[in-house]
C-alpha cells in the first residue's frame, strides 16, 4: 500500500521529528535496538550512525517499505524486516525500543508500551512519537470527503489513519516505579513548496489507503477533488504553503 519514494518526498521535514526524539534518549552505549515502523530505513539508518557498536533491526508490516531498505541494510549489523508492530512480542532485552510516526496505525498500542518498557535493560529507553494532527483539515477534509454519498460506498471499510490521545495518555500509561518518562509536544510549521505541496505529502501517508482502494480512475477523481479542498484549507503564501504539524512525544527510561 505504501510508496516509498513518496514518502521520502518530503524526507527531511518528516525525519525532524525523529531527530528530536533521539536527542532526548540518554541511553549511551545500547547493544540491541529496535525500530518499530521503519518504513523505507533512512531514519533506521540514522540511529546506525548514532550508536555504531549496536546490532539494530527495523520492523515494518509494509512489503514496499521492507524492498526498499535494502540500500540501508548491513547484515549483522543492520538489518530489517517485515513484521506486524502490533503483534510483536519481545523475545529478548533491548537497550532502545524506538518507533516513529507508525503508532497511530496500531490499535490499542497504548496497552503494548508497557510490555515493551518491561523488555527494557536498566538505562534503557523506549522513545516514542506520533503524529497529533488528527483534526487538523488535512485529516478533517478526507474522512469527510470519504463519508460522502459520492465516495462512502466505495470506500466502505476502508481504515483511515486514526487519531491519538494526548501526550498526558502517554505520560500515564509509561510513568510507573522503576521508570522515568520526559513527555512533550510539539507543533510544527512546515514550509511547502511546489504544486499542491499539502496534497503531495498526504499522498506519502494519511492518503496511501484510500488509493490502496481505487482503481486509476477513481485514484485521479478523489485526488482532485480531494487537492482542490486541500488548496482552500491551506492558501499558497508568496514564500510558501506552511503545514501545520503537532506532534507528540514520550521517552521512558528504565531506572536502576
Amino acid at each position: 500500500m505504501w510508496d516509498p519514494d513518496q514518502y521520502l518526498r518530503y524526507a527531511d521535514e518528516r525525519t525532524r521529528p525523529f531527530h528530536e526524539l533521539l536527542a532526548r534518549v540518554p541511553t549511551e552505549r545500547p547493544r540491541r535496538v529496535v525500530d518499530l515502523g521503519c518504513g523505507p530505513g533512512n531514519a533506521t539508518a540514522e540511529l546506525a550512525a548514532r550508536w555504531p557498536d549496536a546490532h539494530i533491526t527495523g520492523l515494518d508490516n509494509d512489503p514496499a517499505m521492507i524492498a526498499a531498505t535494502v540500500e540501508y541494510a548491513r547484515p549483522g549489523r543492520l538489518d530489517f524486516r517485515l513484521a506486524d508492530i502490533g503483534a510483536w512480542r519481545p523475545e529478548e532485552s533491548y537497550d532502545v525500543v524506538v518507533t516513529n510516526a507508525a503508532l497511530q496505525w496500531v490499535p490499542g498500542h497504548l496497552d503494548r508500551l508497557p510490555r515493551w518498557a518491561d523488555a527494557l535493560t536498566t538505562g534503557g529507553a523506549l522513545a516514542l512519537q506520533v503524529p497529533g494532527n488528527h483534526a487538523d483539515a488535512t485529516h478533517v477534509l478526507l474522512r469527510e470527503l470519504a463519508e460522502s454519498a459520492r465516495w462512502k460506498e466505495r470506500l466502505d471499510g476502508v481504515v483511515l489513519n486514526r487519531g491519538v490521545p494526548d501526550v498526558d495518555v502517554y505520560l500515564d500509561a509509561l510513568a510507573r516505579p522503576g521508570f522515568t518518562v520526559d513527555a512533550w509536544e510539539t507543533s510544527y510549521r512546515h514550509v511547502l513548496s511546489g504544486v499542491d505541496p499539502v496534497l503531495n505529502w498526504v499522498k506519502g501517508t494519511a492518503l496511501r489507503p484510500v488509493l490502496a482502494a481505487l482503481d486509476a480512475a477513481g485514484q485521479a477523481e478523489f485526488t482532485a477533488e480531494y487537492g482542490a479542498l486541500l488548496r482552500d484549507a491551506y492558501p499558497a503564501r508568496s514564500y510558501g504553503t506552511v503545514l501545520r504539524f503537532r506532534r507528540l512525544f514520550a521517552v521512558a527510561v528504565r531506572t536502576p
